[in-house]
């Protein structure tokens, strides 16, 4: 049974930083697609980032490309988000998504497998 869990979501003030983790099971990271999603209160969720678990390919969304970084670590089955200069307009419950399936990254959800139950980042301005 495939798994994410994500964690590493808090309360930080406009301008901080906070790193989240995904940890995937059921699935050893080979040539894969993870992503991560965000859905803030009263809007639709949207890709955040997406990354080729095997090269290391990114993508970001324009709303978050040069302050965020994806990356992945696959002796710990784990992707990271780094989260640096946070905007209020930032906070969302943010979810990380797996697609062993489909090894090119995408922002595109419907082409994501498995999700996790995801974390609350809040920042306040």
């Amino acid at each position: 049974e495939v798994q994410l869990v994500e964690s590493g979501g808090g309360l930080v003030q406009a301008g901080g930083s906070l790193r989240l983790s995904c940890a995937v099971s059921g699935f050893i990271f080979d040539d894969d697609a993870i992503g991560w999603f965000r859905q803030a209160p009263g809007k639709e969720r949207e890709g955040v980032a997406c990354i080729r678990t095997r090269y290391g390919s990114r993508y970001y969304a324009d709303s978050v490309n040069g302050r965020f970084t994806i990356s992945n670590d696959n002796a710990k089955n784990t992707v990271y988000l780094q989260m640096n200069s946070l905007k209020p307009e930032d906070t969302a419950v943010y979810y990380c998504a797996a697609t062993p399936d489909n090894p090119y990254p995408t922002l595109a959800q419907a082409m994501y497998n498995y999700w996790g139950q995801g974390t609350q980042v809040t920042v306040s301005s």
